[in-house]
């Protein structure tokens, strides 16, 4: 593709790779883009956030089509991926170490999977202090790295499905489609309760993005030798 191609506008898929953070693969992108076309600037921007522990489609948008970032992050998405039972850690996600622990002698596949019913449709959820919601200008993850706490307010989100795909207590795998908005961090922490003892979320892997699938994205490497081998 040329340079006015991606001036003009371009959706890319990308499968961030783990402990990347979604404006790295942004800024690796835009950086040889530049390079490569030895320009100053491009708009360069993603459609939804991946947290750094989690891997799987980002959807990168370039030149006049970074305009529809807000259509592509309303539509629903889909993950897969892993909660681990018995303890929780203030960040829901293995960022944070385990801070608590819980029994979980009382919990059967039956009841896992009946619970699961709890967190369908319409539901209420307090997003983790650990996120990038800002709160009197500043990111909420800040305040929880420096040990403060604020009130964050709950908000509705869609759960289209919740899929239980395998079960090896205290690991529990897992398939949701939910609506733009939805912490899968704060519903593994959330399903840990409805269990009567505690979760956190092991590993999460984005698969979809309204009808964009994570099989069509690319690797950055590959991303970035596909533009130098054109260009």
């Amino acid at each position: 593709m040329t340079l006015e191609d991606y001036l003009n506008g371009q959706v890319l898929c990308i499968d961030k790779p783990l402990k990347w953070t979604s404006f790295q693969v942004v800024n690796k992108l835009r950086w040889h883009l530049k390079k490569t076309f030895n320009i100053k600037k491009i708009k360069v921007g993603h459609a939804g956030t991946l947290d750094p522990l989690a891997t799987g489609l980002l959807i990168i948008c370039t030149g006049k089509f970074t305009k529809k970032i807000d259509s592509y992050q309303a539509q629903v998405k889909e993950y897969t991926g892993e909660l681990t039972l018995g303890a929780t850690t203030p960040s829901y996600d293995l960022e944070t170490a385990v801070d608590k622990t819980f029994p979980t002698n009382h919990i059967s596949a039956e009841l896992i999977r009946a619970a699961t019913h709890e967190f369908m449709g319409d539901i209420t959820q307090i997003p983790p202090m650990f996120s990038a919601i800002k709160k009197d200008g500043k990111r909420l993850y800040e305040l929880a790295r420096q040990g403060k706490t604020t009130e964050v307010k709950a908000r509705t989100i869609r759960i289209e499905a919740f899929e239980i795909t395998a079960i090896d207590l205290p690991r529990v795998r897992f398939r949701v489609r939910c609506t733009k908005g939805t912490y899968i961090r704060s519903l593994a922490h959330d399903f840990g309760k409805a269990l009567g003892s505690g979760a956190h979320l092991s590993e999460l892997r984005r698969t979809q993005i309204g009808n964009f699938r994570v099989e069509q994205a690319q690797q950055i490497a590959d991303f970035i030798a596909g533009l130098e081998a054109e260009n």
